[in-house]
C-alpha cells in the first residue's frame, strides 16, 4: 500500500476502534505511534532511534504549553462547583412561577433553566441529569407528554456546549488556531437563537395540541405570599410599589404589622422596596451600558490617541486632512430611542399591576437567578470587552462559583473534593486527547493522507456553498456514532486547511460546526443526552420515547444552520463590531 492509503487506513481504523469502546485518547496515540513508526522507519537505524518517539515528546510538550488550554480546568471547576453546590432548585421554582400563565409553563421553565444553567456550567451531562431529577417527574405528574418532557431536557441540556463560556469552543480555538474571544462573540447570538427556536417549537406544539401539556392546577401556580403583605395592602395600597414608597415616608402603620418573625421593621420595608425596583434598575443599567459602549466609549478612546500630525522621528509630516465626524450613525439613535420608549411602556404597564404576588416572584428571581446571572455576565463581559483574557476570566468565574456556593451554604468539604476530583479527571482527559490528536494528525499528514483528501476535494470543483454543505453533512453524520470531542479533535483539522481555498471564514465555519454538534448529543445510537436522562427517569419511561422526543430538535438544529448560512451577520456581526472585520 502507498503511504496516503495508509493514512486513510488510519482514519478508518480510528472510527472502528472508538466504536468498539476503546478510549479515544490512547487509541489516537496508539495508532499514531504504530503508523508513525512505519513512516519513520529506517533499516540502518536502531528501532529506539526512530523519530516517532521524538515527535511524541514534542507533541506532548506542545499540548502542555498551549496557553489556550489553561482556561479549561478553571471553567470546568466553575461548572462542577455550581453543579455540586445544588444552586438550581430554587431557580427552577422561581422561573416556573414567573411563566405560570404561559402554555407548557413547566417545559418553558425547564428550557430557560437548561439554557441559563448550561451557560454557567458548560457541562452537558450535569445539566441533563440535574434537570432530569428536578423537572422530569413534575412534568410527568402534571400530565405532560413523555416525548415533550424528555425532548426539552435533552435538547436544552446540550446548549451549554454552544453558548459561551464553552469548553468545546476553547478546544476548537486550540485546534484551529483561532481567537477564543472572537469565537465566544461569534457563538453568542446563534446559541441564543437556537434556544429561541426551541422555545417557539414548544409553545407552538403546546398551543396546537394542549393535551400534551395540560394547564397546571391553581395550587401549582399559587405564589406563596406572606400574611403581612395582605395586611399591608389593606392598610396602604394594593399596588406594592406605591404602598412601599408611602410606607417609607410614613412608616407608623406599617411598623405596627406583625410578621412571622415579629413586628415589621423599617429595614424589611426598604429591602422589599429595593426588590420592587429591580426590573427598573436592570432595564436602566442595560440601556446606560449600551449608550456608554456605543457613544461615550469610542469618543473617550479617540481623545486618548496621539495628537494629529505627530509622526515618528525622521518621518515626513503628513497632513491629517479634515476631521471625520466621530460617533454612531443616526440609525443608532433612532433605534435606541425606540427601544427605550418600548422599555418605558413595558415598565409602566408592569408597575401598574405590581401586586403582592408579582413582588414575591421578583424577590424569588432576585435571590435565585440574579447572583448567577451577575457572575455569568461578568465572566463573559470581561472577555468580550477585552478587559481580561479567557484564562483570567475563567479564574474569576471559578472564584465566583465558590462564593455563590458558600453564600448558599450548599458546598461542604465532601462536595468540594468531588468537584476538584472531577475537574482533574476532565482536564486530564482533554489534555491526553490533545496529545493523541496532535500525534495522530502529524503522522496522518506525514503519510500523505491530508494531501490526498485535499486533492480529492479540490478535484470535485466544488463551489464554496457546496463545500460548506459537504463538510457540515459529514460532521452531522459523524455525530451519530461519535461524540463532539472526537469530531473536533480528529476530523475538524482535516477540513481546516481547505477553508482558505474556498474563501470560507473559519469563525463562521466553526460556529456552524458548534451548532451542528448539538446533534451529536441528540442522535442515536450514541445520543449521550438520552442515556443521561434515562439514568434518572422513572422505570416506565423507555429509551425509545426519549429518542422520539429528541428527533424534532435535530431538525431545528438543521433549520438554525440554514438560517445562519443565509444570514452570516448573525454570527459575524458581534465579533466584527467588537474587534474589527
Amino acid at each position: 500500500m502507498s503511504d496516503p492509503v495508509l493514512g486513510l487506513t488510519m482514519l478508518m481504523l480510528i472510527v472502528v476502534v472508538i466504536m468498539m469502546g476503546f478510549p479515544t485518547a490512547f487509541t489516537l496515540m496508539g495508532l499514531g505511534m504504530f503508523f508513525g513508526f512505519y513512516a519513520f522507519y529506517n533499516p540502518v537505524e536502531h528501532w529506539i532511534d526512530n523519530r516517532i518517539f521524538d515527535l511524541m515528546v514534542q507533541r506532548t510538550y506542545g499540548a502542555m504549553t498551549n496557553d489556550v488550554l489553561i482556561s479549561i480546568p478553571l471553567f470546568v471547576l466553575m461548572g462542577y462547583v455550581m453543579e455540586r453546590g445544588a444552586l438550581v432548585d430554587k431557580m427552577f421554582y422561581s422561573i416556573q412561577l414567573s411563566f405560570r400563565r404561559v402554555p407548557a409553563s413547566l417545559a418553558v421553565a425547564t428550557l430557560i433553566v437548561c439554557t441559563f444553567w448550561g451557560i454557567a456550567s458548560g457541562l452537558v451531562g450535569a445539566v441533563v441529569v440535574l434537570m432530569g431529577v428536578i423537572a422530569f417527574n413534575p412534568m410527568l405528574r402534571a400530565g405532560y407528554d413523555v416525548k415533550l418532557a424528555a425532548g426539552v431536557i435533552t435538547a436544552g441540556g446540550t446548549l451549554g456546549i454552544l453558548i459561551p463560556p464553552s469548553i468545546m469552543i476553547i478546544v476548537y480555538a486550540a485546534v484551529a488556531g483561532q481567537s477564543v474571544v472572537k469565537l465566544y462573540a461569534a457563538a453568542m447570538f446563534p446559541g441564543f437563537f437556537l434556544a429561541f427556536l426551541y422555545l417557539i417549537y414548544i409553545l407552538g406544539w403546546a398551543t396546537i395540541n394542549p393535551r400534551i401539556a395540560p394547564a397546571l392546577t391553581e395550587e401549582q401556580t399559587k405564589v406563596p405570599v406572606p400574611a403581612w403583605m395582605r395586611s399591608f395592602q389593606a392598610v396602604y395600597s394594593s399596588n406594592m410599589l406605591v404602598g412601599l414608597f408611602s410606607a417609607l415616608l410614613a412608616p407608623s402603620r406599617a411598623l405596627a404589622l406583625m410578621t412571622e418573625n415579629g413586628r415589621l421593621s423599617y429595614w424589611k420595608l426598604f429591602k422589599n422596596f429595593c426588590a420592587a425596583l429591580v426590573p427598573f434598575a436592570l432595564t436602566t443599567f442595560t440601556l446606560l451600558l449600551v449608550w456608554w459602549y456605543v457613544v461615550i466609549h469610542p469618543q473617550a478612546s479617540t481623545d486618548t490617541e496621539a495628537p494629529a500630525g505627530l509622526e515618528q522621528l525622521g518621518s515626513p509630516v503628513v497632513d491629517a486632512g479634515p476631521a471625520t465626524p466621530m460617533g454612531p450613525a443616526t440609525g443608532f439613535y433612532v433605534s435606541f430611542g425606540l427601544v427605550a420608549a418600548l422599555a418605558a411602556v413595558i415598565l409602566v404597564r408592569y408597575y401598574r399591576n405590581m401586586n403582592a404576588e408579582r413582588l414575591e416572584v421578583v424577590k424569588l428571581l432576585t435571590s435565585s437567578v440574579m447572583p448567577l446571572a451577575i457572575l455569568t455576565i461578568v465572566v463573559l463581559g470581561v472577555i468580550l470587552f477585552g478587559i481580561t483574557t479567557a484564562t483570567e476570566s475563567a479564574a474569576v468565574g471559578a472564584a465566583g462559583a465558590f462564593l455563590l456556593a458558600f453564600q448558599a451554604r450548599t458546598l461542604n468539604w465532601k462536595r468540594t473534593k468531588e468537584a476538584v476530583f472531577l475537574t482533574a479527571k476532565t482536564t486530564a482527559m482533554v489534555c491526553w486527547l490533545f496529545v493523541g490528536s496532535a500525534l495522530f494528525s502529524a503522522v496522518f499528514a506525514i503519510l500523505g493522507g491530508q494531501a490526498l483528501l485535499e486533492k480529492w476535494v479540490l478535484s470535485l470543483d466544488l463551489s464554496p456553498i457546496q463545500f460548506m454543505i459537504l463538510s457540515q453533512a459529514i460532521i452531522f453524520i459523524l455525530g451519530w456514532p461519535l461524540e463532539w470531542t472526537e469530531i473536533i479533535i480528529i476530523f475538524v483539522p482535516i477540513f481546516l486547511p481547505m477553508l482558505k481555498h474556498f474563501n470560507i471564514d473559519p469563525v463562521l465555519w466553526g460556529v456552524l460546526v458548534f451548532v451542528n454538534l448539538q446533534a451529536a448529543f441528540l442522535s442515536p445510537p450514541v445520543a449521550m443526552s438520552a442515556f443521561y436522562l434515562k439514568g434518572v427517569s422513572p422505570p416506565h419511561v423507555t429509551l425509545n420515547q426519549i429518542f422520539a422526543g429528541m428527533m424534532p430538535y435535530m431538525l431545528i438544529v438543521i433549520v438554525c444552520m440554514i438560517i445562519m448560512y443565509i444570514w452570516p451577520g448573525m454570527t459575524l456581526w458581534l465579533p466584527n463590531y467588537l474587534y474589527g472585520g
